[in-house]
């Protein structure tokens, strides 16, 4: 017993993987805390129409948030992990880019919600929610994504307990102080909370690692790769948000905030899996390197433990639901089926999360945009048949459904691709597999 504690210990200190996914589980799991609390603060604090106004702005304003960066973060980690030297340079891009387009996005978001909705949803909410979202918030995942590239995830995780921290602090003052709790309260203390996590990301990174060149310089080959991250990124969040942004104007608030309260949990139980990722995403790109051959290899060692993680996740999901109107209060009773039904969804997101990062790195991040494109269409069919006919029940079979169809989809565009690989293509591949081990 005593030899295997010392192993798994020399394991820690030695594995730079592992060292990471033990500090942004760490940190994702204290997150998951922080996250947990503020959102059964504002939960009761709001009530369920309120909160799915608040919901549905979050939602709308998610579709279009990651073009606000144009892809530039993904760039960065792989450029960076690859030649340290290079960073001023992206980490400077990606902060024009995203101030850039952020702003240009935020009237676009702001026009497509008053045609949609009307008046359903507060203008105010909806313009301090963009601000965060599209801009402030997105500056704190570039910072994170800046400390993922050099590998150094134990201050990724550092930002992300903070921006919650400062979130529950946010709750805490609309719970407890803030008189008669509304969706525009909360926004106002929603952005003050990211621009308090950004400033302190942009410090943080600074000093670290180096003070931005803010020179905007794009090739082609960049501003093009940067597009399809940019739709990759995208698809997945219209695929996650397009259903309550869709309640609000056909289920109305009640609705959505009991179905984005479900979503929610899923969300949160998900944060794991989205941990090991973000670990492993430097060495994705450098197992990429070798083409689709070395990043599937090195999903195979990743994926076990997703799914086993997500198997046991779906489980305690359904077990637990029965206590969401007791923390959330009566006016989320019917929260407790839509988190049964939406429970599977961990199980396939840990699924088609490692496909997708696997055709990303290896250069295919083309074929993995249309894929996601393909199933974004796909979902807003079913939304579109299913929500006025069954409400937040019918975003949930569209969810179950479109996810199921993004794995398998992801799955058979890899088998595609490994068959058309040339042979000698493959061999290299092993090849630089085997040399990139030895390095390690």
């Amino acid at each position: 017993m005593q030899t295997e504690v010392i192993s798994l210990k020399r394991f820690l200190r030695e594995s730079v993987l592992a060292r990471n996914t033990f500090w942004m589980f760490g940190g994702h799991g204290f997150r998951l805390v922080l996250q947990a609390v503020y959102f059964i603060l504002i939960a009761r604090a709001l009530g369920a129409a309120e909160y799915g106004a608040f919901v549905g702005a979050v939602s709308l304003v998610a579709l279009v948030a990651p073009f606000s960066s144009w892809g530039t973060g993904f760039i960065l980690i792989k450029e960076v992990a690859r030649d340290r030297t290079t960073f001023g340079r992206y980490w400077g891009n990606a902060l024009g880019v995203t101030a850039l387009f952020g702003g240009v996005l935020l009237c676009l978001v702001l026009l497509v919600a008053h045609t949609i909705w009307g008046s359903a949803v507060p203008f105010g909410v909806l313009l301090l929610v963009g601000i965060s979202d599209v801009i402030v918030v997105r500056i704190v995942e570039l910072a994170v994504q800046a400390f993922t590239a050099v590998e150094v995830l134990r201050k990724s995780a550092e930002l992300y307990i903070i921006l919650a921290a400062a979130r529950v602090v946010a709750a805490a003052y609309l719970s407890f102080v803030a008189h008669s709790p509304a969706a525009l309260s909360w926004a106002v203390l929603y952005l003050l909370s990211s621009v308090a996590a950004s400033g302190y990301g942009l410090f943080a990174v600074s000093r670290t690692l180096g003070l931005p060149r803010l020179r905007m310089h794009f090739s082609r080959a960049e501003f093009r790769e940067g597009f399809y991250f940019a739709v990759s990124q995208a698809s997945a969040t219209v695929h996650n948000d397009i259903d309550k942004t869709m309640l609000v104007r056909f289920g109305g608030l009640g609705a959505t905030g009991i179905y984005g309260a479900a979503y929610r949990i899923v969300d949160v139980a998900f944060a794991p899996v989205s941990a090991l990722a973000s670990a492993a995403s430097a060495k994705f790109f450098r197992h990429g390197e070798s083409g689709i051959e070395g990043s599937i290899r090195f999903a195979k060692r990743l994926l076990p433990f997703a799914v086993g993680y997500g198997l046991l996740a779906m489980v305690l999901l359904y077990a637990v639901s029965p206590i969401l109107p007791v923390v959330l209060g009566s006016g989320f009773a019917a929260a407790t089926l839509a988190l049964r039904w939406l429970s599977p969804l961990v199980l396939l997101k840990s699924i088609h999360y490692f496909f997708a990062d696997s055709l990303s790195t290896a250069g295919h991040q083309r074929q993995r945009a249309m894929v996601q494109v393909g199933i974004v269409g796909l979902n807003v069919v079913l939304n579109l048949w299913l929500i006025p006919a069954y409400a937040w029940r019918g975003a949930a079979w569209a969810s179950l459904a479109s996810d199921a169809a993004l794995a398998v989809a992801l799955f058979l565009t890899i088998v595609i691709l490994r068959r058309r690989a040339n042979p000698s293509d493959a061999a290299r591949g092993v090849a630089a597999e085997v040399a990139l081990r030895c390095q390690q």
